[in-house]
């Protein structure tokens, strides 16, 4: 992936003859937690189980699933391929002093093929709560997001479905620049889907 900042950092240091100098959503594992029952305008679990089994698709996705890995290295394009350069987590998500994520990921894509995506404050989940989600069931994943201790400390449900519309690292799923596909569901459906889970008991899949 090129990265236009790194280039740039290059370049000056030949310029000058000098050394130059380096100046990513919570995450998590497995959960049995339930959510505030308060929250729910109906229950019907049939109803919820089916919604998230549909949604269930977005995050499984490479462009969710990338930087939501077990481990502490993100994985990039749509082969989750391991980040370039030894890219790494970092104590708070953002990368490592010397290679922070902000170095070549700006507040918007790069044009151009392999170039850096970006979004507004890009990072992985930090470190003490990894939100994984390649290798789980859709039930894991359903439990983790309505657990606190594993989804960025959000109280309910349905506090986790206000971040997923407003978070603008997850809005930038479908718009991901040249050469990476979007989910296999639009955004719209993705939280009409995640909002009926909600308003249907939140029930998971087993």
């Amino acid at each position: 992936m090129i990265c236009p900042k790194l280039i740039k950092a290059v370049v000056f240091v030949i310029a000058v003859a000098a050394a130059g100098g380096y100046g990513f959503f919570r995450t998590a594992s497995l959960s049995n937690a339930a959510s505030n029952d308060n929250e729910f305008t109906t229950n019907d679990p049939k109803k919820a189980r089916a919604a998230f089994n549909d949604a269930v698709k977005v995050f499984n996705s490479p462009r969710c699933a990338n930087c939501h890995p077990a481990g502490d290295t993100p994985m990039q394009g749509d082969t989750a391929r391991p980040h370039d350069n030894d890219v790494i987590r970092g104590a708070k998500g953002i990368g490592t002093e010397e290679l922070a994520c902000a170095m070549c990921h700006l507040e918007t894509n790069t044009e151009g093929e392999g170039m850096a995506p970006g979004s507004p404050d890009w990072r992985m989940p930090a470190a003490d709560m990894k939100m994984v989600f390649p290798g789980l069931t859709a039930g894991q994943l359903c439990r983790n997001l309505k657990d606190p201790k594993m989804n960025g400390g959000h109280k309910t449900a349905k506090d986790a479905i206000h971040h997923i519309e407003t978070d603008p690292r997850v809005r930038w799923a479908w718009t991901p620049g040249e050469g990476r596909k979007p989910p296999p569901m639009g955004f719209e459906m993705f939280v009409k889907k995640m909002n009926e889970w909600v308003a249907n008991g939140a029930a998971c899949p087993e």
